[in-house]
């Protein structure tokens, strides 16, 4: 590798001595070093199992173990070995801060399989499929052939039904399949399969399914359906493959919950008029649906591609893996690590724990690595990443960040597309430059790292120390304060495309009534009351565009205005409009608001029901002198007189 011991001793606080090698030959410093230390952080992980082998046969081991890999991301690159650049050391310290960190273990849910599986196919493929592997699960087999050419297995030691799959629902544990033409096979028939029945409707219950049936799968992104297995009906490796795995299936599993979402801050809709639906239309497994004026999230479907999270404008939906604030103070961490050791200009290369750990391997084994001031950064999903994190990373000084895509992803990132040309937009806005965040896919090791040494804007991005904590709109708040504070062009606000999360309300003050129905719709609080006067006031801040005071404005006076604004004025409610409250005509009263009241009398004093002289009166009542004056001003039609004396027996 290329290092300098010295300054990277130094730069985590402490002294550092090089080793040739910390296993094999040289493994008696990992063990001096584990004796004496309650915590130990190894600098390798491929040695990983050989380092906790050793620990587990020494008297003295260490109490915690960790690893983190810095000859990949750091030292394997252009620069000699024996020595090291300011930046390469600066990345290596600030590797070694983050993975020292205390990360929250994230929330789960448990599902529970007894193994039933439930193999849909052609029948000998089926029936070849389910032989391998009944004697582990227990197995039911559903044909959905003739199969009358078929021969029926010696001894029929599942169930086989025939019959035709119109839809499927669950999740791993609990999966469910609709069945038409439903008919159990005959044992009597002598020649292929037979089957017996009238062809009737019903469901199979089950915990895993493998699917052998050209076409298409029974759900939507498949391959991130726990449970459910669909390989090539053609390639014997993969149906093999399917098998081995589906053996391991059976017991109690706990998965990672990877949304909390809080109702109370969702803006789909209310009162049954529809506002946002950007999670319903991006989440790739089906795991959110409509539930009235909120959405309901399963976290038994959800495969953790974080989009929602990522695209939710009020933060409702926040990914927790890792849980609470730690993906933010990750990044404060890192970059702020990196800049205290004398690094400049950092990148940060967002990628995930698979597909982005094997090409950060590969452009280091097979290429040059990464630059010395590409600093990577591992999340569970690529796609997780919002706004919020982008503007934040930016205000911590990464000077450019890339997120990498995997090849399976292709059709699951328009919404963060959409979050990383806002980004830009916000910070070309302030003056910081166009193009500082970018989403790749590339396959290519060697384009992926032409990619990460583009040439990036001049401009000098903050250094900003704030603990990003909360949701999504307070992460923001505080990162465009930070980029706002440091911009080489602080304008007042800063134009934005119709769907952008920021913006103004436009009020038409001739044709508002002050019914206040804008106010009950905002999901957010932006429109606000008064209790003790007609008034409807406005803070720009806590607006996120969802449209929901627009739809549901009964005089539709109102009008959305894209923009992000950083004046003081934004941060508090401003009044939109005011007008003294309408006095009954009857006793004074303070009720109602004027335009309100005049509105309902233009409207009705023309009808039938008002046509007669004082008819639109009780309108212009308060509620109490509304109801004395049908009591006493109104002939009563139902009148009964004086009501007689009851009589009784001893009577």
């Amino acid at each position: 590798m290329a290092i300098d011991a010295g300054a990277l001793g130094k730069a985590c606080g402490g002294d550092a001595k090089a080793a040739h090698q910390l296993c094999r030959s040289g493994i008696d410093t990992f063990e001096a070093a584990a004796k004496s230390s309650g915590r130990l952080l190894v600098a390798c992980t491929q040695e990983a199992p050989l380092f906790l082998e050793a620990a587990e046969g020494m008297a003295d081991a260490a109490a915690e173990l960790r690893f983190c890999n810095i000859r990949e991301k750091a030292g394997w690159c252009a620069e000699k070995p024996g020595g090291a650049s300011r930046d390469l050391t600066a990345k290596m310290a600030a590797l070694l801060a983050e993975a020292a960190m205390d990360i929250p273990d994230a929330p789960s849910v448990t599902m529970e399989s007894g193994g039933e599986l439930l193999v849909i196919g052609p029948v000998e493929a089926a029936l070849a499929a389910a032989g391998k592997i009944a004697e582990r699960l227990d197995v039911t087999v559903l044909v959905t052939d003739n199969a009358t050419d078929a021969l029926p297995p010696r001894v029929m030691s599942m169930p086989v039904f025939k019959g035709r799959v119109t839809g499927a629902g669950g999740h791993f544990g609990a999966f469910e399949v609709s069945v038409a033409d439903f008919e159990p096979a005959s044992p009597s028939t002598r020649q292929g399969f037979g089957f017996d029945g009238i062809g009737e409707r019903g469901k199979l219950e089950c915990d895993l399914i493998l699917d052998l049936r050209a076409g298409d799968a029974l759900f939507t992104a498949h391959e991130k359906r726990d449970g459910y297995f669909k390989p090539d009906p053609a390639s014997p490796g993969a149906v093999g493959d399917a098998l081995l795995e589906l053996v391991e299936l059976v017991g109690t599993f706990d998965k990672p919950r990877y949304v909390d979402y809080d109702a109370a801050l969702c803006a789909h809709g209310r009162s049954k008029i529809i506002g946002c639906t950007r999670c319903i239309d991006n989440c790739p497994t089906g795991a959110i649906t409509p539930a009235d004026d909120k959405v309901a999230y399963d976290p038994y479907i959800c495969a953790g591609c974080g989009t929602c999270a990522s695209i939710c404008p009020t933060g409702a939906a926040k990914y927790t893996l890792p849980a609470g604030d730690a993906l933010y103070g990750r990044l404060r961490m890192l970059l702020s690590t990196y800049a205290k050791a004398g690094g400049k200009t950092p990148r940060l290369f967002v990628h995930d724990g698979e597909w982005g750990e094997d090409m950060v391997a590969a452009m280091a084994r097979h290429g040059s690595g990464l630059p010395a001031n590409v600093i990577p950064f591992a999340v569970n999903a690529a796609t997780q990443p919002g706004l919020e994190f982008l503007l934040a990373a930016a205000a911590y000084g990464a000077a450019g960040i890339t997120l990498l895509a995997a090849p399976h992803q292709k059709g699951e990132t328009e919404g963060l597309l959409g979050e990383v040309a806002l980004a830009n937009r916000v910070l070309d806005g302030l003056g910081y430059g166009a193009g500082r965040v970018r989403l790749i896919d590339d396959a290519d090791p060697d384009a992926v790292a032409l990619a990460l040494g583009d040439k990036l804007p001049d401009a000098v991005m903050p250094n900003a120390e704030f603990m990003a904590m909360g949701r999504k709109r307070s992460v923001m708040s505080q990162a465009l304060k930070a980029l706002h504070e440091k911009a080489p062009n602080p304008i007042d606000a800063i134009a934005l495309d119709a769907g952008a999360p920021f913006g103004a309300v436009v009020v038409d003050n001739k044709g508002c009534t002050l019914c206040l129905s804008c106010v009950g719709a905002c999901p957010t609080g932006a429109l606000k009351d008064n209790p003790d006067k007609p008034q409807l006031s406005f803070a720009e801040a806590q607006c996120v565009q969802c449209g929901l005071c627009k739809n549901t404005c009964p005089e539709k006076v109102i009008t959305l205005e894209p923009r992000l604004t950083f004046t003081a004025a934004a941060l508090a409610h401003q009044v939109v409009k005011e007008e003294e409250p309408f006095q009954c005509i009857r006793c004074g009263k303070d009720f109602g608001t004027r335009s309100t009241i005049e509105r309902m009398v233009q409207k009705l004093e023309k009808h039938p029901m008002f046509a007669g002289a004082g008819g639109t009166d009780r309108l212009k009542m308060c509620e109490d002198c509304r109801v004395i004056a049908i009591a006493t001003d109104d002939a009563q039609p139902m009148a009964f007189g004086t009501v007689p004396v009851t009589r009784t027996t001893e009577d």
